[in-house]
């Protein structure tokens, strides 16, 4: 399902506030009488409905397992929770779309690079007055040109020993995105409310190598014979709509954060308003949108198979003892392969794992709230030299495990269900797990 990741369609213009309009339908300002009239935020348009997400009803569901704990592990006990209504991805993020991040942050640093080297004016004065890419100037540069290549060869090509044949590549190592925010969860402890703490304390500041880890094709397993799949599933056409792999946790955050910032610099182009952030569900909202409005159901379609009357499987994961193929897919398939849940959500179960934004610990469900229960740790990751030695060490192992959903096309039919928990570890990449994003809209978005 090929998607472009910005475009606004359904514009509804919102005037808040009582106002009144001259006979050319100009407005006016409030009067002042002294009365109590209220002022709204802004004026402006609200975007329409995001294209290739889905709106998520607000409700009331049990979160955990449908069905016996066969492992006994006993980490997710049935509770009833509410959740917000929110926007989520139709389909786990494509390589497509991924590679229009990657693509987007390797432009930016060669726009940098052939701007101090001579090669022409491609920044700009940006929206907010910093120093922005002049993204038309850069449609016109060609990557083939040894003129470019030569200017922008220190920031994104590979080093001279480390050329194959004297070919000039992208050094994916280079390829690095800068991540700004604000803790809210951190500035909200109470701790922090006196003495006030100064806001540059809840800014969280990192950069972040974007590029996928194509080798984990061949990392995850041993003894087999993957090499295809390192080459060629995030270059070549023919997988452009199969889901990325490969990517972190903190790889998936920061493409939420670019995907923010991309939507937001364009609506306020045009003048619109801002909008909310791009980010990772939580895992309640994961497993609410998973079941699809089905209470109880131990799958996504519900119970209690993995076949539908004709004999044809559901999702794509391990069959019986490892008939892979059986599904219709070695691998991965397409994201919008399959069936979707009654929300319209595809590969909800199966394909690949999915990461979420909250922190894995195996007793979350006995304290967190039943009201949008999340838990959250903005556990700090291990930081190496360009050299491979660590420069700071960060959190125990312990503490950076993230919470995957979904089961994918190497697990067994467990790791499917709706309510079961697994964990990796949030600097990890694996060749079956992906992501998707949510986005929280106020509810006339769906008009």
């Amino acid at each position: 399902m090929k998607r472009q990741l910005i475009a606004v369609t359904a514009l509804t213009a919102l005037v808040f506030g009582m106002t009144s309009c001259s006979k050319k339908g100009k407005t006016k300002g409030l009067p002042d009488n002294g009365q109590l009239m209220g002022v709204a935020p802004s004026t402006k348009k609200s975007m329409g409905k995001p294209l290739g997400m889905v709106y998520i009803p607000p409700g009331t569901f049990h979160m955990g397992p449908s069905d016996e704990d066969m492992n006994y592990n006993f980490t997710a006990r049935n509770k009833q929770v509410s959740i917000n209504g929110f926007w989520m991805d139709a389909t786990e993020i494509t390589n497509n779309e991924y590679r229009q991040f990657a693509w987007w942050v390797r432009d930016s640093i060669a726009a940098r690079a052939m701007s101090d080297n001579g090669g022409g004016a491609f920044l700009k004065i940006g929206v907010n007055g910093d120093t922005a890419v002049d993204w038309k100037k850069m449609k016109t540069v060609k990557y083939n040109d040894p003129k470019v290549v030569e200017k922008i060869a220190e920031k994104l090509m590979v080093g001279v020993s480390d050329r194959l044949n004297g070919r000039m590549e992208l050094d994916p190592d280079k390829v690095i995105y800068h991540i700004e925010y604000f803790d809210l969860k951190e500035a909200a402890k109470i701790e922090n409310k006196l003495p006030r703490q100064p806001r540059s304390k809840f800014i969280i500041r990192f950069d972040e190598k974007i590029y996928p880890d194509t080798l984990v094709w061949m990392r995850d397993w041993s003894y087999s014979y993957n090499d295809p799949m390192t080459r060629r599933y995030f270059a070549h056409p023919s997988f452009g709509n199969y889901p990325v792999v490969g990517v972190s946790w903190r790889q998936a955050m920061a493409f939420a954060h670019w995907r923010s910032h991309y939507l937001n610099s364009f609506l306020e182009r045009n003048k619109y308003a801002v909008e909310s952030d791009f980010r990772l569900p939580t895992e309640a909202e994961w497993e609410y949108a998973a079941r699809g409005g089905r209470q109880q159901s131990m799958y996504p379609w519900g119970n209690y198979y993995l076949r539908n009357k004709k004999g044809c499987l559901l999702a794509n994961f391990k069959p019986g003892r490892g008939n892979y193929p059986e599904d219709g897919g070695f691998y991965t398939v397409r994201a919008d392969a399959y069936w979707p849940n009654d929300w319209g959500l595809y590969n909800m179960a199966g394909n690949v794992a999915e990461w979420t934004s909250s922190y894995y610990y195996e007793g979350a469900y006995n304290f967190q709230h039943d009201m949008n229960p999340d838990v959250r740790l903005n556990a700090k990751s291990d930081i190496y030299g360009p050299d491979g030695t660590l420069i700071s060490k960060g959190d125990p192992p312990r503490m950076q495990r993230k919470v995957v959903r979904g089961g994918s096309w190497k697990d067994v039919a467990y790791y499917l269900q709706t309510g079961t928990r697994n964990y990796e570890y949030q600097d990890t990449a694996k060749s079956y797990v992906g992501f998707r994003c949510v986005i929280d809209l106020p509810a006339q978005t769906r008009r």
